[in-house]
């Protein structure tokens, strides 16, 4: 039983290590960013606008306008999957409802927790797009910890990814990428096969959003890149690690495009405490996205239905410090999608 989402993702905030507690920022004068729309940046040596300020350790404030709003905003919804994909997801989901097979190879990675086969080594290129005036503020060793941040959390479930390459780009356009120009960066810059994850990270994202990724689609073995240059991740850059985003800037944001680039969806879908949600039947049901970590008390959307949020999953909407895991059925779907979709392209 449970919810879905689809194809497009668009991203706003973070993820936190097992067993950490959350501690919300100050609200006072000295808290790191407050609700101002700008602050020193100490490696750049000036002011740096940034995109969200804590308003009472719950909800962000939109720069600018002091108007609250969600934290990671991914869209990725049902109604944007692929015809194939849903179908895909449909067919699974049945399947293991119906089957004790199923049931028995469910309990069984419980065990593991990690996909079989393992998916090692793959290609990973990560771009950086500035602004001309924000050119230099991210730096190759922030790419290379990004990689590896990916890594921490993905290899212990039998994932790895290999950084092919960094590509720096100083265009303003294309560090908003809004509209047309997104098209016209991914024609650009992707690298690799449909099996390569290419990592877009801009400096002005539009909308201040944190991300926005791609499900996988049906792409036939030999098509030519440009049937599926749009497949692909976009963050905001200043989630990288050491970069400046107070309390998303552990690299979470990538890991959990990421997560949606695999095949997974979040795990609100359909934000109701019945129906399918995201066809995974161990996530729990969860009719609100989560906003910051609230463990205490811990939140549940849907009491009487679950025992509580999975706020600590990476497919939630918590910060960068909350999250800590994935579940035994987002790994198994892992492992499908990507020999339905990715191995081998």
């Amino acid at each position: 039983m449970k919810k879905f989402v689809a194809a497009t993702l668009i991203a706003l905030v973070g993820m936190m290590g097992v067993g950490s507690t959350m501690e919300m920022p100050p609200r006072d004068a000295t808290a790191p960013f407050g609700n101002a729309t700008h602050y020193f940046d100490k490696q750049a040596g000036r002011m740096m606008k940034h995109f969200a300020g804590w308003s009472d350790g719950t909800y962000f404030k939109e720069q600018g306008t002091n108007k609250s709003i969600k934290h990671f905003d991914c869209d990725v919804t049902h109604g944007k999957a692929s015809d194939h994909f849903q179908k895909t997801v449909q067919r699974l989901h049945s399947a293991h409802k119906k089957s004790s097979q199923g049931s028995r190879a469910a309990r069984s990675l419980v065990e593991r927790q990690t996909v079989e086969p393992a998916i090692q080594d793959i290609p990973l290129f990560i771009h950086v797009i500035t602004t001309q005036a924000e050119a230099g503020v991210i730096t190759q060793q922030m790419a290379n910890d990004q990689a590896a941040a990916l890594n921490t959390v993905y290899n212990k479930y039998g994932i790895s990814f290999s950084l092919q390459g960094t590509t720096f780009t100083a265009n303003d356009a294309w560090a908003v990428v809004a509209g047309a120009d997104m098209d016209a960066l991914k024609q650009s810059l992707r690298q690799g096969s449909y099996s390569a994850l290419n990592l877009y990270f801009h400096t002005d994202l539009d909308g201040g959003m944190l991300g926005t990724c791609t499900l996988p689609s049906n792409v036939p073995p030999g098509s030519a890149p440009s049937e599926y240059f749009e497949d692909g991740c976009n963050c905001n850059a200043y989630t990288m690690p050491g970069s400046t985003m107070y309390g998303y800037n552990q690299g979470m944001t990538a890991v959990h495009e990421t997560g949606h680039w695999l095949g997974l969806l979040h795990t609100f879908e359909g934000y109701a405490c019945s129906g399918n949600g995201d066809f995974i039947a161990d996530t729990p049901f969860e009719s609100v996205s989560t906003n910051g970590c609230p463990e205490s008390p811990w939140k549940n959307s849907c009491p009487g239905v679950s025992g509580g949020d999975p706020i600590r999953n990476y497919m939630d909407y918590s910060v960068d410090a909350c999250y800590a895991r994935f579940t035994a059925g987002q790994l198994a779907r892992i492992g499908t999608m990507w020999q339905q979709y990715r191995q081998g392209q």
